[in-house]
């Protein structure tokens, strides 16, 4: 075995032994719970970066795989089902981005949770230190907490989490592939509702779950119908050119090829992992969680490995794709991006919570993936899907640096009835944290498309161009749209949060965060800047000239036929820089001078209400699910029919014991047997009692003429 393979076999290893030390053996220990999980994000981010290297220098990479035999199918002995794992340029550029934004959060949850944080501020007197008591007045006080109570279960269930990624990234098959699937879920679960002591935090974590589940489901019957089909979920059996043909021409239903139909069950599993519509109502909700999970979900697993195995499945996908005119899965996978991309960035416009506003920018960010998909833009798909990691971990983590600084903003005022998160109570932070504020800008920027110098400008202005290039203008018209709303209300967020004068007493007493969360902050914001710089376009004015477009040749030759190169064209780029530099101007101008949520003039019910989804769902699917388990389940056939015929049978079974015991058990049993058989003992006692009067001679007598009766009736026998 290549060492390059066995690296990646023990890639997803240290993080799935930190959840098992930590919940074991350490979870009294708060260090060593986080050294755990933090050295095993650095053990598996060091072994990604070998494969990956190993993968660049390599002039003829296709791909390391390697395969185990794991369980026996059939009767013969002979027959396995092998699983195995494979990095070819899809994986590597995946596992590249994961390794290092999982390494990225695992370090900045350390100060997040207020571990190793200074014990003071000298630039501001007045912070009080972590675990110091502050009095409040009339007699009250509060104790400035020092760590997270939970601290040490927090980093087992992030390590759980990055092993369910690791896995689902470099498996070469689908079903091992499943398995980190349905980790993921069950670890957001766990995350989003970490909190469990609020409400709100369980109902979001059951609502996660739940809805996932739906997607879920619909994927596991995509696997079946596949392995059906194939006999096969390796991919590389699955990808071969026989293979999609047969699956390409073989009918299945209502019009759609045996590929098509599975195409569509699994992406209906993205639609519930990468939270699309109509299934993209839990992923606002799972901000409930701690913010290091939020950039989790929304970054390096949860809702990256819904496209990504979209991006797997391509071959699948366009099995039956002529080149003219797009079938009809892809036809419904990219009205389902496009419609997700713009429905989403609608609702982003008119939200005040700062992690709200960036939930509803990943699932319009997502709809940009999957409409590119749709519209067979295979390596825009993975550019921006990268971009998009880099740049929404450094603004989800951004955002909880925002948070931890007003929530000591709120504790020096001690009027904890201002919402921390609400971006209405924040302002001014610009001063306050300038390094949250500049590596917030960047990623804002590079979410907004700013020209030439942020990775996002470059991905989405690809998606823009492939959908131009070939002739998909509603799709490249509603992405625009969102595009313009996306760098709209990331400047209006940007404005609120950080820029003019604070606009509450808990902002002006907000603080920069410690080291461990501004650091992971800075190297992400590199990456929002620089790794757009390898995927310019070839024909691109000027700078295409000077750099090779390096992704396009290494994540193009991951199918057997690399995508054409389009060649320049001047529209989608004005489009992008009009959209771009037009939303943020006008989100600037719209919101420089508002000083409250009166003053905003998109605080549009329907959008504030999320177009009343929840309220839909809830009208449609919640209140009846809980009418048929309350009324119709639990009344009427549990309590109802179920208990009615228990307690028949318990009447007429009581009925029998009554009758069995008075005239089987006392009348028969204790009467006829038991007692019947003690008179009878009695009256023989009683008759015989005469005879037994203690003289031993009168025994002898008796016994003597016993023994010649006897003698005399067997003298006569004999005689006869």
């Amino acid at each position: 075995m290549a060492i390059e393979t066995l690296i990646i076999w023990l890639i997803p290893l240290p993080p799935f032994l930190a959840f098992f030390l930590i919940i074991l053996f350490t979870n009294k220990n708060k260090m060593l719970s986080h050294g755990l999980g933090v050295g095993a994000a650095i053990l598996s981010w060091l072994g990604s970066m070998f494969v990956i290297y190993k993968a660049l220098t390599d002039d003829h990479f296709s791909a390391f795989e390697g395969t185990l035999k794991w369980l026996p199918i059939g009767e013969s002995t002979d027959t396995w089902f092998s699983i195995g794992v494979m990095i070819d340029p899809l994986g590597a550029t995946v596992l590249f981005f994961v390794s290092i934004t999982i390494f990225m959060i695992f370090l900045y949850s350390i100060g997040y949770h207020n571990f190793g944080q200074p014990k003071g501020d000298k630039d501001q007197p007045g912070l009080p230190p972590h675990g110091a008591t502050i009095k409040q007045g009339k007699g009250k006080s509060i104790t400035v907490p020092s760590i997270e109570p939970l601290y040490a279960r927090f980093f087992a269930f992030l390590s759980l989490f990055a092993f369910g990624m690791y896995l689902l990234v470099v498996s070469d098959n689908l079903l091992t592939m499943f398995v980190g699937w349905e980790i993921m879920g069950l670890c957001s679960y766990l995350l989003i509702g970490f909190w469990y002591g609020k409400k709100s935090a369980r109902d979001a974590a059951i609502k996660a779950f739940m809805t996932t589940r739906i997607g879920d489901v619909f994927m596991l019957l995509g696997i079946v119908f596949l392995y059906t089909a194939t006999g096969t979920l390796t991919f590389r059996e699955i990808f071969t050119e026989e293979t999609l043909a047969a699956l390409a021409g073989a009918p299945a239903i209502l019009g759609l090829s045996a590929a098509g139909a599975i195409s569509l069950l699994l992406f209906i599993g993205t639609i519930g992992k990468s939270a699309q519509w109509p299934l993209h109502v839990w992923l606002p909700d799972a901000m409930e969680g701690p913010t290091p999970v939020s950039a989790m979900i929304h970054a390096a697993t949860m809702v990256s490995a819904g496209v990504y195995a979209l991006i797997r499945m391509f071959p699948l996908l366009t099995a039956d794709f002529s080149g003219h005119g797009l079938t009809t899965a892809m036809s419904i996978i990219a009205f389902i991006g496009a419609f997700t991309a713009l429905f989403a960035a609608t609702i982003a416009v008119a939200q005040n919570d700062i992690k709200r506003v960036l939930a509803y920018s990943t699932i319009s960010q997502l709809g940009f993936m999957i409409a590119a998909l749709g519209i067979g833009a295979y390596v825009a798909a993975v550019f921006h899907l990268v971009t998009h990691a880099f740049f929404k971990a450094l603004l989800f983590l951004g955002s909880g640096s925002v948070i931890h600084g007003m929530e000591h903003g709120v504790l020096h005022t001690g009027k904890h009835k201002v919402d921390p998160q609400n971006m209405f109570n924040m302002g001014g932070l610009r001063t306050k944290m300038p390094v949250t504020f500049w590596t917030f800008l960047i990623g804002g920027f590079a979410l907004s498309g700013f020209p030439v110098i942020t990775a996002g400008f470059w991905s989405k202005d690809e998606i823009l161009a492939d959908a131009w290039g070939n002739g998909h203008m509603v799709v490249f018209i509603t992405l625009a749209i969102a595009a313009f709303l996306t760098a709209f209300y990331t400047m209006r967020q940007i404005t609120l949060t950080f820029l003019g004068k604070p606009r509450t007493k808990e902002a002006g007493h907000a603080h920069e965060t410690p080291w461990t969360m501004t650091v992971p902050l800075v190297i992400l914001s590199v990456f929002a800047i620089g790794f757009g710089w390898v995927g310019i376009p070839e024909h691109f004015p000027v700078l295409g000239g000077i750099l090779p477009n390096w992704f396009h040749n290494f994540v193009g030759h991951t199918l057997t036929h690399p995508p054409e190169v389009l060649k320049f064209d001047i529209v989608p780029l004005a489009t992008s820089l009009v959209v771009a530099l037009g939303g943020l101007g006008f989100g600037y101008l719209a919101y420089r001078n508002v000083k409250s949520p009166a003053d905003d003039k998109l605080q549009i019910s329907v959008l504030k209400n999320k177009w009343y989804f929840d309220e839909i769902y809830d009208f449609i699917f919640v209140k009846p699910a809980y009418w048929v388990s309350e009324t119709l389940i639990y009344k009427w056939i549990d309590r109802g029919l179920i208990d009615g015929i228990l307690h028949s049978f318990g009447t007429v079974i009581g009925f029998l014991g009554y009758s069995i015991r008075k005239y089987f058990d006392l009348k028969l049993i204790n009467d006829f047997f038991s007692d019947g058989s003690a008179r009878v003992t009695q009256w023989f006692g009683g008759r015989l009692q005469p005879i037994q009067t203690g003289h031993i001679q009168q025994y002898m007598l008796a016994s003597l003429g016993l023994i010649i009766i006897i003698g005399g009736i067997l003298l006569s026998l004999l005689v006869q």
